[in-house]
C-alpha cells in the first residue's frame, strides 16, 4: 500500500526530488522499455590469452576484481572475451537504465549467492526494484535483454529515497525477462545420430523435454533447405518427414509434378534446428526466474506451435553476419495449462545461431525490439570513460 501525498510539499522538503532528465528512459509513470544488445567477441582482443590480449586490460579495469579473477581463470580466450564482454554490458545497461556513474553500478544475485540471477543492487546492497536484465553468451556471441520499468532513485545516507518515495509506485508491474543463444552447427551431434537413430538422440533429453515435445522434434518438420539454398515446406515433404537417419536418398514429388531428390541429411539437419528452438525457447524461459536445466518442472513446460527461424547469411570478409526469420507466436504451456502472461520470440542470425527472449508479467504492450550491435569502442568504452565518476 501507498500513501497518496502532496507532491509540491514533497518536492519542497527535498524528500521527493525528480531526475534532470531521463536521458531516454521511460517516462517517470507508466509504460516501461526493453532493451535488446548483442556484442560479437570472435574478433575482440586477439591472441592466446586475454592477460596479453590489446585492450583487454583496460577493458577489466572497467569492471569488480571478483569478475576480473572469474575472467583470468577461463582455460580457452574465446569464453574470457565472452565473459569480459558480459560483464561490460551488464553495467552500461544499469548505468543507462538508472542513470547513474559507472563506478556506482553494483551487481548481486537474487536467491542463491553464486546461481542466482544477477541483479542491480543499491550501495547498501537492496535489490532495485523496477529493473530486469538476462544475458547470453555462447560460439563468441554475447546478446542482453533488458527491461525498465521505473524511474531511477537512490538512497541517501540517512536512508531517505532520492527519488519517487516506492521505486514501484505509479510503475508497470514487475516484468522480467530471459535470453538464450544456441549454436546449431556448434556441436557433434552426428555421431549418436548415426549410431542411434535422430530418435534415440533426442531421448537423450527426456529429462528436459515432454513426451509430446521429443515426438515433434522426430517427426514434425518446418522446412528443408536444398543445397542450392531453396525451400520444401512440410506439405511437399509429406510422410518423409518420418525418416530419422541420415544419408538415405528420397524423392518428393511436388504439387506441380516436378520430382526433387535430395538426401535425408537435409531433412536431419532441419530436425536437428527444430531440436535447437525447442532447447532456446526453454532456455529462455526458465532464465526468467534465473533457474537452471535442473528445475523439478522443467517437463511440465511445454511448448507447441514451434516453427525454427529461417537462417540468416554468414558473415563474409568485412561485412557483419546478416539477421534471419523471426518468430514471434509460439504457445507455452504449463501444466498443461497455457500461460498467457509471457511473450517469447526467436530470431536467427547468420546460419547457425538462433536467439530466443523471454518477457513475462505486465507484457501488455511491451514488445522486444530488434537487435542493436553495439561497437566496443564507441557504445561500450566511450560511454564508460565518459560517465566514469557522474552520470
Amino acid at each position: 500500500m501507498y500513501l497518496t501525498l502532496d507532491m509540491q510539499r514533497l518536492q519542497e522538503t527535498g524528500l521527493l526530488t525528480p531526475p534532470d532528465s531521463f536521458d531516454g528512459l521511460s517516462p517517470p509513470l507508466g509504460g516501461g522499455s526493453v532493451t535488446t544488445w548483442l556484442i560479437d567477441t570472435r574478433s575482440l582482443w586477439p591472441g592466446n590469452s586475454i592477460l596479453y590480449a590489446p585492450g583487454a586490460a583496460h577493458a577489466m579495469s572497467l569492471i569488480s576484481e571478483e569478475e576480473r579473477k572469474i575472467i583470468m581463470g577461463k582455460m580457452f580466450i574465446a569464453d574470457a572475451r565472452m565473459s569480459l564482454a558480459s560483464a561490460l554490458m551488464k553495467r552500461l545497461f544499469i548505468s543507462q537504465a538508472l542513470g547513474i556513474a559507472w563506478n556506482e553500478v553494483r551487481l548481486a544475485r537474487k536467491g542463491h549467492p553464486k546461481h542466482g540471477k544477477p541483479c542491480a543492487v543499491d550501495a547498501v546492497g537492496r535489490v532495485i526494484e523496477g529493473i530486469d536484465f538476462n544475458i547470453s553468451h555462447q560460439n563468441g556471441l554475447v546478446a542482453l535483454i533488458g527491461w525498465d520499468g521505473q524511474v531511477p532513485h537512490s538512497y541517501n545516507s540517512d536512508n531517505t529515497t532520492n527519488g519517487l518515495i516506492s521505486p514501484t509506485a505509479g510503475l508497470r508491474d514487475g516484468v522480467t525477462v530471459g535470453i538464450d543463444i544456441v549454436c546449431v552447427n556448434e556441436r557433434d551431434d552426428y555421431r549418436t545420430i548415426d549410431t542411434e537413430g535422430l530418435d534415440g538422440w533426442v531421448d537423450i533429453y527426456e529429462f528436459i523435454f515432454s513426451d509430446e515435445e521429443r515426438w515433434s522434434m522426430k517427426y514434425d518438420i518446418d522446412y528443408i533447405t536444398l543445397l542450392d539454398g531453396s525451400f520444401l515446406t512440410r506439405h511437399e515433404i509429406g510422410r518423409h518427414d518420418r525418416c530419422i537417419a541420415r544419408n538415405r536418398d528420397i524423392s518428393c514429388k511436388l504439387p506441380s509434378g516436378n520430382h526433387v531428390d535430395f538426401s535425408s541429411e537435409r531433412l536431419i539437419e532441419a530436425k536437428l534446428r527444430r531440436f535447437y528452438t525447442y532447447f532456446c525457447y526453454k532456455e529462455s524461459y526458465i532464465k526468467l526466474s534465473g533457474e537452471a536445466l535442473l528445475a523439478p518442472w522443467i517437463r511440465d513446460l511445454e511448448f507447441f506451435d514451434v516453427r525454427s527461424p529461417k537462417p540468416g547469411n554468414p558473415a563474409r570478409c568485412s561485412t557483419h553476419g546478416m539477421w534471419g526469420e523471426e518468430v514471434d507466436d509460439v504457445e507455452v504451456y504449463m501444466n498443461g495449462k497455457e500461460v498467457n502472461d509471457v511473450k517469447m520470440k526467436i530470431q536467427s542470425f547468420e546460419e547457425g545461431f538462433m536467439i530466443s527472449t523471454a518477457m513475462q508479467g505486465d507484457v501488455q504492450g511491451l514488445k522486444v525490439p530488434g537487435f542493436t550491435t553495439l561497437d566496443l569502442n564507441a557504445d561500450v568504452l566511450d560511454y564508460a570513460a565518459a560517465h566514469l565518476d557522474h552520470p
